[in-house]
């Protein structure tokens, strides 16, 4: 089955090195799944024989070479345009990639539960250090119409100038056209969010088909539990491609000291008129930022 790679977002031409060229659309513990010109393909990722220190993460661009005792396994990790990182919530010092390779990140969030701005800012932060476009997409907006336009408020208000788009998905279905818009041929778009956000059951929609599972949210706390326990790639109707990341518990940040900036560059102006360098904005004198009276006491 031959496939064009350039579907998959390919635009580097003739690849480097005599393997066979593709993109890895799903890593699981020492194999990935990788889409090349002629085929799917289930490799070995085998560090000790890959020529390169980078662990192979979904949205990577690799060369697979064949081994005769291995079979199929990741030669090289190709160069990043870009990684959706966070700090590894098992290790304190180690970088998980969440995605390679992103142009558009979208944030979902859904309407049955409220928006902590400092969750926002955490997730605006993450997805802006990766240097991808950012919106944020607002689930099941037919159930909590009354939300919506108190959710978008906050987040206008927290990332001025993002596009938020509201949808709904199932019978009273509303509002995808808006997000298949972004989703343009050869573009890879990461859904990033918490459990029980509805990131799921947007990918099927924007897929058209049941490609992932999805979960009931628990009604005492409008948790979700983790549909999706890997990171896939996915090509939608639209041309584009699609990667759901597992709901994240903790957003632990990973040297985004340009994105912190982006999101709190407001403090970082106002600290600088501080009286004192170490200022930590709470009783000292002529600390500019209790001066200014507009910034909320959580950031």
């Amino acid at each position: 089955m031959a496939i064009q790679l350039a579907d998959y977002g390919w635009t580097g031409g003739s690849p480097p090195g005599d393997g066979r060229l593709g993109r890895i659309v799903r890593v699981d513990r020492g194999e990935c799944d990788v889409v090349t010109a002629e085929g799917p393909v289930r490799v070995v990722s085998d560090s000790q024989r890959a020529q390169s220190e980078t662990a192979p993460a979904t949205g990577d661009w690799v060369l697979v070479g064949t081994d005769p005792d291995l079979g199929p396994f990741v030669e090289r990790v190709l160069p990043r345009i870009n990684t959706l990182s966070r700090r590894d919530p098992s290790e304190e010092v180690v970088e998980q990639v969440l995605v390679a390779n992103v142009d558009l990140v979208l944030i979902v969030h859904g309407l049955d539960r409220p928006l902590p701005p400092g969750r926002l800012e955490r997730y605006l932060v993450l997805a802006w250090d990766s240097g991808a476009e950012v919106a944020v997409v607002l689930t099941k907006a037919g159930r909590e119409p009354e939300a919506a336009a108190e959710v978008s408020a906050v987040v206008r208000a927290v990332a001025p100038g993002v596009d938020v788009l509201t949808v709904e998905v199932g019978e009273a279905a509303g509002g995808i056209d808006g997000v298949e818009a972004l989703i343009r041929p050869g573009l890879t778009v990461a859904l990033l969010g918490e459990s029980g956000a509805g990131k799921s059951t947007l990918v099927n929609a924007l897929v058209g088909e049941e490609v992932l599972a999805t979960g009931e949210v628990r009604s005492g706390d409008r948790k979700g539990r983790h549909t999706t326990v890997s990171r896939e790639l996915l090509l939608c109707p639209t041309g584009g491609l699609l990667v759901d990341t597992p709901g994240l518990r903790s957003v632990g940040l990973w040297d985004a000291e340009e994105a912190l900036n982006r999101v709190f560059g407001d403090l970082e102006e106002l600290s600088a008129r501080c009286r004192f360098a170490d200022c930590v904005h709470d009783t000292e004198p002529d600390c500019a930022v209790l001066a200014d009276g507009r910034v909320a006491k959580r950031r």
